[in-house]
């Protein structure tokens, strides 16, 4: 593997300079879950499909989170999504299964059917296949996608970026009230507002605007050891501590699953 450009700037003549007998493929990596701001330079897939075609080498682009929706209709910043890198002529197209595109966690490519068949033939192919419960939960997925409202609809993880401001906070306040009958005092929880993290793998600049249920441990309690219980507790619970309170984002709990968490809270208070 060749690298080519620098860190912030990489130019087609990077690319073209490095090109030599050796070389067997060009490839484009997205910067899906790092950015780089400011006297930044990249190539366009389609420039470097065109410099592939010119000395007839197949032209590879990894997309990492592999979008299959346009999620600036949730209000983030636009993902490039694979159909469109297809449709630039990429030859071969790498994205994840889960991230954006919602699915169980696997590795996807897409493209011209002879190279498909060369990875195919590679003995780590086996070794690395997925099984039939994988192959079944992304059949699952990708079948939503036929229609993309239907994918909104149906797929967790674009259903919950998509919430509405009003419904999380409606939602927050169902489990406030929950923990109040289940004996946790007034006082120690609240409903407050805050930011949800699209992803770490993908978008990592982005956020959306979030409603927390924020719950202060007993008095002579800890946030640490109040959050260690809830780890160790069937089911565990995560969440994140701030200003010596444990955070739960409710973006990230579904819908038949608040009643449940707030049971959890409860038992660990």
């Amino acid at each position: 593997m060749v690298e080519v450009g620098t860190t912030n700037k990489t130019r087609l003549s990077d690319y073209e300079r490095a090109i030599n007998e050796r070389t067997a493929l060009l490839l484009k990596v997205h910067q899906s879950n790092f950015r780089i701001i400011g006297f930044t330079e990249q190539v366009s897939l389609e420039d470097l499909v065109a410099l592939g075609r010119k000395y007839n080498l197949p032209v590879v682009e990894d997309l990492g989170s592999g979008a299959l929706a346009d999620v600036s209709k949730a209000g983030i910043e636009r993902e490039p999504m694979v159909q469109e890198s297809v449709k630039a002529g990429a030859d071969l197209v790498s994205f994840s299964g889960d991230k954006l595109l919602g699915g169980p966690q696997a590795g996807i490519v897409v493209g011209r059917k002879d190279l498909i068949a060369q990875l195919r033939r590679n003995p780590l192919y086996r070794a690395f296949r997925c099984d039939k419960l994988t192959f079944a939960a992304l059949e699952a997925t990708l079948l939503s996608y036929f229609d993309e409202e239907q994918a909104w609809r149906e797929i967790p993880t674009l259903r919950q970026i998509a919430l509405s401001d009003q419904e999380i906070k409606r939602r927050a306040k169902q489990v406030v009230q929950r923990l109040q009958k289940l004996g946790v005092p007034k006082e120690a929880v609240s409903v407050q507002p805050s930011t949800s993290q699209v992803g770490g793998g993908a978008l990592p600049d982005q956020f959306l605007p979030t409603w927390c249920v924020v719950v202060k441990p007993k008095e002579g309690d800890s946030a640490d050891d109040f959050a260690q219980r809830l780890r160790l507790g069937n089911p565990s619970v995560f969440c994140r501590i701030q200003k010596d309170a444990l955070w739960f984002d409710i973006r990230t709990v579904l819908p038949d699953e608040l009643k449940e968490l707030a049971e959890c809270i409860a038992k660990a208070w």
